[in-house]
Parts: structure tokens; C-alpha cells; sequence
């Protein structure tokens, strides 16, 4: 018998015989859950059953004693009626990161020295500091040799302080009813790291219920009914009606579902269908501005009578703001916002708020901050004629949405007062470029007019207009001063507590930065960085995922994932990225831990978001089929009827002169190749090899800047190259039907190259040839080669089988011999006539900043990085020779001086 306080242990027989019974004695007084956990935390699996024999005790107790070794209590209502909520759990996980709960660590339990246990009324955590990441096999093996004890506790949690977490274990965890947290030392508090919510089959979104919601619901009912009207010169054909059909029936039960196409299957067309026949707004996510643009133009082609958007992020140069402690250099905030593309995303907004059929065209700025939607509603004003106030008050109202008052008002959010009149430049996008002009007489509103903004000649006259503000950002004054004063304590408490660790300097810079902003918010209601204040200013509380793009939208809209294989690692990545950057800013005394809260949304935050989603991807991966769950829609027949390109594996041993044979025979057809290597140097030698063979040869790799880049797929459709050696040729975005032939070298090396996504997405740019070949060179067979081998295997033999049913014969797309970065004249001002003008390089540098501002505002992005890079070009050759001009200079005085000393020179 042993003692623990005024437990009395009695043991009969050996504690590793299987039969042995632990009787508990309790002398008097309560005995409470945690000591039996502690006990359990020792001894866990050793004791098949408990028996418990008290004066006193209470539930708690009672429930935990009454567990055995199968975790059955003998009164499953105490254990209910004793579990803690969640909240409770967030509290005890605080109070161990406080340093607060030390009275509740358990120092015998045969946990690894990087792992402490905490143990606390039912509620266990686990804090691991060790660097090393927690592996899979590591959580298996911590849920199963403590089994017992765990499934005596109602809430599991693990605390990573300076640990680090494996996704295979963090599934594993979460899968057996652990709450996993990350705790910010800069910030003091924890930060929960939770999976994805299971997903209900029929229901998908709990409805709105905060005050700021019900105002959007009502608003959103009230606006007409408009129906999407898709304009298309061809119908659904091939596979696509029974994709469109598959998805829009699936619509009302599935909330996630895949459409997986090949290349060339016309998915944008089935997604207009999908839109058009669902009848809600619409979110259309795109992994870079490019394909933004693109997708943008096409939707606004089957789509004229509706309000297509376009939303992406309006900086044209962004440098966040960092430090790097190692160096101990800060990088101040630097940015060159695009004023057009604010005023697209100002159009975006407007037209969610005003009719129903809108699509939004969007990139991965949709998840970060843009002002509370309500805040951004309620400042809106509405004007009518006949309406009564004065020119002063509707100046009074203009400046409270921050409209700023100029003498010309050509930059969007800007007015000007002329006679009896305000002509006010909106700050949402209109390609007219027109201004509303307001005129007051006699205190009342007499007639509402869109003037030409060149020329003042009337356009347009309404009866109504609704002036949003001319920033998403909108804090009313009482608010202001309320954000002010909770800045301000934050500043004390967090001075405070550097000044306790040591670190003078950086409480020292932290108040003198804060408190110089908030000078100039309370002055001018504006400061530099202002957006590291959202929290305070927006009245959220810490943690609370910040208002974006996705709250805009009203009840059940659908989302659109265009390239999920791409977007979803991105809408995953963004919020980490932006965290890692900013934590060292708050731990350095640069921003206050609220800062932190200006952040894009976690991927959780923004899964809970989604009433609707349709992935859209040649290769979508395990994360999108996983959340389907079945709900996946293929198109598999292109247009043209042409198959999937044949495959063939070739051994290393000989593969050069194999593959000179191979595009010797395209050369010789007219036909072109692509070549993709796994480094820069092996590419470089093969590219000299061929030369030395006499192929017309070019080299694309990533130091090519926009132009040489153009320059050399432009190539590709002339008969100035036939081959194009590159590394990673899945960046380039190629579309080139003239290719018959792709070569991919080391395929057998398994990595981000030589994936199955990576070979699936190489082997489609061989798939709009009627010839298209594809040579792996390996000499094992892989994983993921037998993977992307037997996927295109499967499509060919669908697609010949179709062929052979309707008597279809493949037809190859013309081979386009127009420069690859092909332009629609979209503005006479531009006169670029359609392509890159030939003699773009006669212009001065003015005349090309002109040129690139105006592709710009033309979402022609690719033809703006063209002229930019031209104008880099410029601007160094012009720095060499003004070095160079100092060089000789520096050595004509040098000689100089030596003849004046009478040196030899």
C-alpha cells in the first residue's frame, strides 16, 4: 500500500497481472477528477478495472472512477452533464501559456521531454516545445499508449509553443477529438489551428443572425429580379450538356463539386451554363491577374445584358512592410496603386449592392480585408430630384464618405463645386468616364446629369443616384474616436510588457511610431499603414475573421475555382505568409500585436464562407475530390475531336540522339517541339547541343524577362524555331496547337517537376495536335509516370471510342502565326492596332509610360510588364554609360595629373 494525500492505493497481486483490481480509499474530504487523471497519467492501461470506495466525492470524480479500461462510465449522464465547453478549454490552454497554471502540470507522466501535461477538471493539454515537427507516427503513437487517460478527459488539446505540427498528424489528432493550438509569444495569445468543419450533405451554411447581417439579407430582398442572359454563337455540345446538366442538378444538395476537363474541352462555356441556369451571384476565383483578365473578357462576352466584374488587387508595385532581425534592417511599406483597377473593384461592390445577376471576376485579394459591408452600405447616400438639402450639406455628406474636394476631378473620388452645381468623378468604374453633375437651387435638387468629362456636353440625365464612398474603408466619427482610445491602450499594455522582457529599444520606437499615427488619425482621420489599426477601427475582436470581398455577397452564391489545383494552395498559403512576415514586426516593437488582425482569411475562415463551390481543373487534387465527395463532372471530347496525345517511355541510355531523330522527322513536317528539363544547366547544354545539329533552337527559362519571353514564343509560329529546351514550361501559360511533339527528360525524378499534376499539365500542350506525341525519358517506371500515364491512357481510349460512335475525324487547330501575346484594340487612344506595334522601341520613354499605364487600365497586363521591362532596359543602358562616362573621366584626370607631374603614362 502507498500513500498520495489521503488516497490509499491498495494493490492485490503484481500491477502487470491482467486480473488485478485497483481499489481507490478515500478517508475523507472530496476527491476531485484531476487527481484521479494524474494517477491514471502513471498508471494508464495498467488497471483493467476501478472500483471506488469513498466517504466523499464528487460527479466529477465519480465519472472519471467510473471509467474502465474500455472507457465505459457506468453514468454516461455525468460525463455529459460535466463536459466543458469549448470556451472553457480556450481558457485553460491562455491560462498555460500565462505561465498560470502551473498547479496543474503533471510531473510523473512518462511523456518525451520536449512534452509537458496539463491536467485540469476533465481537461488535458499537452504543450510541446521541441523544434523538430510533430510527425504522424509521433501522434499515433501519443493517442495510443495513453488511450485510457485520454478517453477519461472531455477535452483534448495540444499547445505548439516552439513545435512544429505535420498535417498527417494534425489529421490524425483532430480525427480523434483533439484541438490543436500555435501560441504567439508577441502577440500573448493562442492561436487555434482547426480543420475544415464536416460538411452536412443537404444543408451547407448556418443562416446570418448578427445585426449587421439581417440589415444586408433585407436589402439584398429587396432589390428586382434579374435573370442571367447567356449569349453564345454555339450550343453545348460533346459531353458538355451532361456536364452542365450533372452540376446544376447537384446545385441544391452538394455544396462542393469538381469539373474536371481536359485541355481544349471548353470549360469556361459550361461554367456560363452552370451560372446562367443556377441564377445567383457569382464568384469566379483565378490564380493570377492574367487569367483573371482573361476569364473577365469571356464572361463579358457571354454575358453583355449583366454585370460582369472585375476584382483584383489595384497595386501595380507592392513591397510589404518587414524586418529582418538577422541583418537588423527594416523594410519600409512601398506601393504604386492602379487607380483604374481600384475603380473596377468600387464597380464590383456597387453591383452587388444593386442587382442580383453579377459576376465577379476575381483573384486572391477576395480574402483580404475590405471594410464591414454594412458600415460601407449605411454611408452610402441616396439623392433624388426634388429632393430638399443645400449644395452645403450634399459637399458635408460628399466628405464624409471621403470624397476629396479638387479643382479638376478627374481622379475617381474627387468633386468640384461649380456655381449652383457639384460635378463629382465616381469612384466605381465607367467606361464612358463620365461625371455626375448635381444641381441645387432654391434647397432642392433640380436635375441629376452625366456629363463628358473632355467636354461638359450632356450624356445622360437620371432620376435617381446612389453615391457610395470613395473608399471600402469607412469609420464614422464616434467610432474613430473610440478605435483611438483602445489603440491607445493596447500602446500602454504593450509598452509594458516589452519594457518587463528587456527590450527598451523596441518599446521606445513602438510608442514614438504609434503615437505619431495616432496624431494623424485623430488630425486627419488618415495615417500611413492605417490598415495595421482594421481591428480597433472596424470595432472587431481579436481573432474574429476580418469583413472581405465574400461577406458582400448576399445568401446562397456560388463560387467558382478556376485552376483549383493552383488556387486552393494559394487561399491556404496567404494567411501564414502574411503572419510569418508580420509577427517579427510586433515582436521588434514596429506594430502592435492587433496588427496581426490585418490579415487575409485562414483557410478554415474561408471554407465557412462558401455556400456553393465548383472546382474547375485538368489535374484537381486530393483536397477538392476529398470535399466532393463523389460530385465530380468530367468533359473529356475537345471540339476539334482530337485525342490525347500518344505516350511513349524511352530509356536515358541514348535519349540525345533519340531525341534528335524524333524532332528531326517534325522539323521536316513542319511541325514544332518542346523540351523540358529538371535544371538550367542541363537545358543550356541540350540548347547547344541542338544548335551544333542545326535545329532552330531557343531557350525559355525564368531570367527572361516579359519581352524576350514574348519574343521567343512568338518564334515558335515562324519559321525562325522549331524547338523550345525550357525548365518549367507549366509557368508560361502556352497554348501552342503548331506543337506535335513534347520531350520531358529525368521524368523518373520523382518532385514538383515530375508529379502527376506537373506531367498531366506538360503532356497537354501536345494534346491540340492531331499527331501529338509525348516521350517520358526514364528508366524506372514511377509513381506518379503509371499514374499520368494511365489518366491520359483513359481519356484517349474515351475519346476514340466517341469518335468512332458518331464518325468524328480530329481535326488540328490552325496553327496561329500572330505574335503570342495577341491584343484586341479596346481603346483608339492606345493605337497599338491590335498586336505589339513594331516600332515600340522608336518611342520615347514618356510616349511608353503612357502606353503601359493605358494596357494597364486595359487589364492588358502581359503588353504593361512588356514596356516596363523595355523601359528597365533603358534605364540601365543609360546607367552603364553614365558609368562608364565617369570611368574615362576619372582616367583623363588621372592621366592628367600624371603628365602634370611629369609621369610616364
Amino acid at each position: 500500500m502507498f500513500l498520495i494525500g489521503n488516497l490509499g492505493l491498495c494493490r492485490s497481486g503484481l500491477a502487470r497481472n491482467a486480473g488485478c483490481l485497483c481499489r481507490l480509499r478515500i478517508g475523507g474530504g472530496v476527491f476531485h477528477g484531476p487527481v484521479v487523471m494524474r494517477l491514471l497519467a502513471n498508471g494508464a492501461g495498467r488497471w483493467p478495472s476501478l472500483t471506488l470506495v469513498c466517504n466523499a466525492t464528487n460527479d466529477a470524480s465519480r465519472a472519471v472512477l467510473a471509467a474502465t479500461a474500455h472507457g465505459r462510465p457506468l453514468d454516461p449522464r455525468v460525463a455529459t452533464e460535466q463536459r466543458p465547453p469549448f470556451e472553457r478549454l480556450v481558457r485553460f490552454v491562455q491560462e498555460v501559456c500565462n505561465g498560470s497554471a502551473e498547479h496543474a502540470i503533471t510531473k510523473n507522466a512518462r511523456f518525451s521531454r520536449s512534452m509537458k501535461l496539463y491536467l485540469d477538471d476533465s481537461m488535458a493539454v499537452i504543450v510541446i516545445e521541441r523544434k523538430l515537427p510533430l510527425k504522424r507516427p509521433d501522434a499515433e503513437r501519443l493517442v495510443a499508449r495513453h488511450a485510457v487517460m485520454w478517453r477519461l478527459c472531455t477535452q483534448l488539446a495540444l499547445l505548439l509553443r516552439r513545435g512544429r505540427l505535420d498535417a498527417d498528424a494534425q489529421q490524425h489528432l483532430e480525427q480523434h477529438g483533439w484541438h490543436i493550438f500555435r501560441y504567439s509569444d508577441d502577440a500573448d495569445q493562442i492561436v487555434p489551428l482547426t480543420k475544415i468543419l464536416p460538411i452536412p450533405a443537404d444543408v451547407s451554411i448556418s443562416p446570418r443572425r448578427s445585426a449587421e447581417q439581417e440589415t444586408l439579407a433585407e436589402h439584398f430582398a429587396r432589390l428586382p429580379d434579374q435573370r442571367f442572359q447567356l449569349v453564345a454563337p454555339y450550343t453545348p455540345a460533346a459531353d458538355q450538356p451532361a456536364a452542365i446538366q450533372c452540376l446544376v442538378d447537384r446545385l441544391p444538395s452538394k455544396r462542393f463539386q469538381v469539373l474536371k476537363g481536359a485541355t481544349g474541352t471548353g470549360k469556361t462555356f459550361v461554367i456560363a451554363n452552370v451560372i446562367a441556369q443556377y441564377g445567383r451571384p457569382t464568384l469566379v476565383l483565378a490564380p493570377n491577374k492574367t487569367l483573371a483578365a482573361q476569364l473577365y473578357r469571356e464572361l463579358r462576352g457571354f454575358f453583355p445584358s449583366n454585370a460582369v466584374e472585375f476584382f483584383v488587387s489595384y497595386y501595380d508595385f507592392y513591397l510589404p512592410e518587414a524586418y529582418n532581425s538577422a541583418t537588423d534592417t527594416y523594410i519600409e511599406k512601398s506601393a504604386s496603386i492602379n487607380k483604374d483597377i481600384d475603380r473596377y473593384r468600387h464597380a464590383a461592390t456597387r453591383a452587388l449592392f444593386e442587382r442580383p445577376d453579377v459576376i465577379i471576376v476575381s483573384s486572391v485579394s477576395c480574402i483580404y480585408g475590405l471594410g464591414m459591408p454594412s458600415t460601407y452600405l449605411r454611408a452610402a447616400t441616396s439623392l433624388k430630384l426634388g429632393d430638399v438639402c443645400s449644395l452645403d450639406e450634399i459637399v458635408l455628406q460628399l466628405e464624409a464618405m471621403l470624397y476629396e474636394r479638387r479643382a479638376d476631378p478627374r481622379d475617381p473620388g474627387t468633386f468640384r463645386i461649380r456655381d449652383t452645381a457639384v460635378e463629382v468623378s465616381l469612384p466605381s468604374w465607367d467606361e464612358r468616364e463620365l461625371l455626375l453633375r448635381i444641381d441645387v437651387q432654391d434647397h432642392q435638387i433640380v436635375e441629376l446629369r452625366y456629363v463628358d468629362r473632355e467636354t461638359g456636353a450632356d450624356v445622360e440625365y437620371s432620376s435617381h443616384v446612389t453615391l457610395y464612398p470613395a473608399r471600402h474603408f469607412v469609420t464614422p466619427k464616434e467610432e474613430r474616436e473610440r478605435a483611438l482610445q483602445a489603440i491607445a491602450a493596447e500602446l500602454q499594455s504593450r509598452c509594458k510588457r516589452l519594457r518587463e522582457r528587456g527590450q527598451h529599444h523596441a518599446a521606445e520606437r513602438l510608442e514614438r511610431r504609434t503615437t505619431q499615427d495616432l496624431e494623424l488619425l485623430r488630425e486627419h482621420g488618415y495615417c500611413s499603414g492605417i490598415e495595421n489599426y482594421a481591428m480597433h477601427l472596424s470595432g472587431r475582436a481579436p481573432d474574429v475573421p476580418p469583413e472581405c470581398l465574400l461577406d458582400y455577397f448576399p445568401p446562397e452564391w456560388l463560387l467558382i475555382i478556376d485552376e483549383s489545383h493552383v488556387m486552393v494552395p494559394q487561399i491556404r498559403g496567404m494567411y501564414h505568409g502574411d503572419r510569418a512576415r508580420k509577427e517579427n514586426l510586433v515582436r521588434y516593437g514596429f506594430r502592435l500585436p492587433s496588427a496581426l488582425e490585418n490579415r487575409p482569411l485562414r483557410e478554415s475562415e474561408f471554407w465557412t464562407k462558401v455556400h456553393r463551390c465548383v472546382f474547375v481543373s485538368a489535374t484537381p487534387g486530393p483536397f477538392e475530390l476529398c470535399l466532393a465527395d463523389g460530385a465530380l463532372a468530367e468533359l473529356l471530347i475537345r471540339p476539334t475531336h482530337v485525342l490525347d496525345p500518344r505516350i511513349q517511355v524511352h530509356p536515358t541510355r541514348g535519349q540525345i540522339e533519340h531525341l534528335a531523330a524524333s524532332l528531326r522527322q517534325r522539323v521536316q513536317r513542319g511541325e514544332k517541339a518542346l523540351i523540358t528539363t529538371l535544371t538550367k544547366r542541363m537545358a543550356e547544354e541540350l540548347c547547344r547541343y541542338l544548335r551544333e545539329q542545326r535545329f532552330r533552337v531557343s531557350y525559355l527559362h525564368s531570367e527572361l524577362n516579359a519581352l524576350e519571353r514574348v519574343e521567343v514564343l512568338s518564334a515558335l509560329g515562324t519559321e525562325s524555331c522549331d524547338v523550345i529546351v525550357g525548365v518549367n514550361l507549366l509557368r508560361e501559360g502556352l497554348d501552342l496547337p503548331q506543337v506535335s511533339l513534347v520531350a520531358i527528360l529525368d521524368a523518373d525524378k520523382e518532385g514538383f517537376l515530375r508529379s502527376e499534376t506537373a506531367l498531366i499539365q506538360t503532356m497537354g500542350r501536345a494534346a491540340r495536335h492531331v499527331a501529338g506525341t509525348v516521350t517520358l525519358y526514364a528508366d524506372t517506371l514511377t509513381d506518379s509516370m503509371q499514374r499520368a500515364i494511365s489518366e491520359t491512357e483513359r481519356r484517349r481510349a474515351i475519346q476514340a471510342a466517341y469518335n468512332a460512335k458518331y464518325g468524328m475525324e480530329p481535326r488540328s487547330i490552325l496553327a496561329k502565326h500572330e505574335p503570342y501575346l495577341k491584343r484586341e484594340k479596346t481603346s483608339s487612344k492606345m493605337g497599338l492596332g491590335g498586336r505589339l506595334p513594331a516600332g515600340l522601341g522608336a518611342l520615347d520613354d514618356e510616349q511608353l509610360r503612357t502606353h503601359m499605364h493605358e494596357a494597364a487600365a486595359q487589364l492588358d497586363f502581359e503588353l504593361a510588364a512588356v514596356i516596363r521591362d523595355l523601359l528597365e532596359k533603358r534605364e540601365l543602358s543609360r546607367l552603364e554609360a553614365r558609368l562608364q562616362a565617369q570611368h574615362l573621366t576619372e582616367d583623363s584626370t588621372a592621366n592628367a595629373s600624371r603628365h602634370r607631374r611629369g609621369e610616364s603614362v
